[in-house]
Protein backbone atom coordinates (compact mmCIF):
# COMPACT_ATOMS: atom_id res chain seq x y z
CA UNK A 1 0.00 0.00 0.00
CA UNK A 2 1.43 3.41 -0.89
CA UNK A 3 0.92 6.22 1.31
CA UNK A 4 1.29 9.84 0.81
CA UNK A 5 3.91 11.40 2.95
CA UNK A 6 2.81 15.03 2.76
CA UNK A 7 -0.67 13.84 4.59
CA UNK A 8 1.56 12.88 7.76
CA UNK A 9 3.47 15.43 7.76
CA UNK A 10 3.32 18.24 10.48
CA UNK A 11 2.36 21.82 9.02
CA UNK A 12 5.45 23.60 8.04
CA UNK A 13 6.13 27.46 8.92
CA UNK A 14 4.29 28.48 6.26
CA UNK A 15 1.37 26.56 5.29
CA UNK A 16 -1.40 28.15 5.58
CA UNK A 17 -3.19 25.20 8.06
CA UNK A 18 -0.91 26.19 10.61
CA UNK A 19 -2.31 27.55 14.13
CA UNK A 20 -2.15 31.39 14.21
CA UNK A 21 0.13 31.90 17.22
CA UNK A 22 0.26 35.75 17.42
CA UNK A 23 -2.79 38.38 16.76
CA UNK A 24 -3.25 38.88 13.24
CA UNK A 25 -2.76 42.87 12.19
CA UNK A 26 -5.66 44.63 11.18
CA UNK A 27 -5.19 46.03 7.41
CA UNK A 28 -7.34 49.06 6.39
CA UNK A 29 -8.07 48.71 2.56
CA UNK A 30 -10.69 51.35 2.14
CA UNK A 31 -11.66 54.28 4.72
CA UNK A 32 -14.20 53.00 7.73
CA UNK A 33 -16.88 55.28 6.72
CA UNK A 34 -20.57 54.93 5.74
CA UNK A 35 -21.43 56.17 2.12
CA UNK A 36 -24.11 58.97 1.48
CA UNK A 37 -26.61 56.67 0.06
CA UNK A 38 -28.18 53.35 -0.11
CA UNK A 39 -28.91 51.19 -3.05
CA UNK A 40 -32.19 49.24 -3.35
CA UNK A 41 -30.83 45.99 -4.61
CA UNK A 42 -31.77 44.18 -1.11
CA UNK A 43 -35.32 45.75 -1.08
CA UNK A 44 -37.51 42.63 -2.25
CA UNK A 45 -38.28 41.21 0.91
CA UNK A 46 -40.39 37.64 0.49
CA UNK A 47 -42.67 37.30 3.83
CA UNK A 48 -45.80 35.01 3.89
CA UNK A 49 -48.93 36.22 4.79
CA UNK A 50 -51.66 34.97 6.74
CA UNK A 51 -50.15 31.51 7.43
CA UNK A 52 -52.58 30.73 10.28
CA UNK A 53 -55.65 31.46 8.62
CA UNK A 54 -54.16 29.08 5.55
CA UNK A 55 -53.38 26.40 7.48
CA UNK A 56 -56.83 26.40 9.47
CA UNK A 57 -58.69 26.47 6.01
CA UNK A 58 -56.31 23.90 4.65
CA UNK A 59 -57.28 21.81 7.93
CA UNK A 60 -60.90 22.43 7.40
CA UNK A 61 -60.62 21.33 3.57
CA UNK A 62 -58.75 17.86 4.67
CA UNK A 63 -61.58 17.47 6.95
CA UNK A 64 -64.67 18.02 4.94
CA UNK A 65 -63.01 16.83 2.10
CA UNK A 66 -62.61 19.52 0.11
CA UNK A 67 -66.10 20.50 0.45
CA UNK A 68 -65.56 24.44 0.60
CA UNK A 69 -69.50 24.99 1.65
CA UNK A 70 -68.78 23.42 5.22
CA UNK A 71 -65.34 25.83 5.41
CA UNK A 72 -67.27 29.17 4.77
CA UNK A 73 -66.17 30.83 7.96
CA UNK A 74 -62.31 29.79 7.26
CA UNK A 75 -61.97 31.08 3.45
CA UNK A 76 -63.91 34.19 4.60
CA UNK A 77 -61.18 35.10 7.39
CA UNK A 78 -58.58 34.08 5.03
CA UNK A 79 -59.69 36.39 2.45
CA UNK A 80 -60.20 39.44 4.95
CA UNK A 81 -56.69 38.94 6.18
CA UNK A 82 -55.35 38.53 2.23
CA UNK A 83 -57.16 41.73 1.64
CA UNK A 84 -55.93 43.49 4.46
CA UNK A 85 -52.60 42.25 3.91
CA UNK A 86 -52.50 44.24 0.42
CA UNK A 87 -53.82 47.02 1.40
CA UNK A 88 -51.04 47.29 4.07
CA UNK A 89 -48.37 45.89 1.30
CA UNK A 90 -50.00 48.76 -1.07
CA UNK A 91 -49.65 51.56 1.41
CA UNK A 92 -46.09 50.76 1.87
CA UNK A 93 -45.20 50.80 -1.58
CA UNK A 94 -46.62 53.90 -2.10
CA UNK A 95 -44.98 55.72 1.25
CA UNK A 96 -41.73 53.89 -0.15
CA UNK A 97 -41.95 55.15 -3.44
CA UNK A 98 -42.61 58.99 -1.72
CA UNK A 99 -40.03 58.56 0.47
CA UNK A 100 -42.46 59.33 3.27
CA UNK A 101 -40.93 58.25 6.69
CA UNK A 102 -43.13 56.81 8.95
CA UNK A 103 -42.65 56.64 12.79
CA UNK A 104 -42.06 53.64 14.48
CA UNK A 105 -41.57 51.66 11.10
CA UNK A 106 -39.27 48.85 11.51
CA UNK A 107 -38.27 48.14 7.96
CA UNK A 108 -37.42 50.96 5.20
CA UNK A 109 -36.69 50.89 1.48
CA UNK A 110 -33.85 51.87 0.24
CA UNK A 111 -35.65 55.70 -0.46
CA UNK A 112 -36.71 56.32 3.09
CA UNK A 113 -33.20 55.69 4.88
CA UNK A 114 -31.47 58.04 1.53
CA UNK A 115 -33.78 60.37 3.31
CA UNK A 116 -32.59 60.07 6.24
CA UNK A 117 -29.53 59.83 5.10
CA UNK A 118 -29.89 63.24 3.89
CA UNK A 119 -31.15 64.59 6.82
CA UNK A 120 -28.68 63.32 9.04
CA UNK A 121 -25.16 63.17 6.87
CA UNK A 122 -22.40 60.97 8.07
CA UNK A 123 -19.83 63.31 9.47
CA UNK A 124 -16.12 63.24 7.14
Amino acid sequence: MRLNPILFTAPSGKSARRPQREPVPFQMLLPLRLKKSVSGKGDKLKEAACMQEMAVMFACFKKSEFDQEQCLKEVSSFQTCYNEYNERAKLQREQGKKGILVPGEKSLTHRQLNQLLKSFPPKI
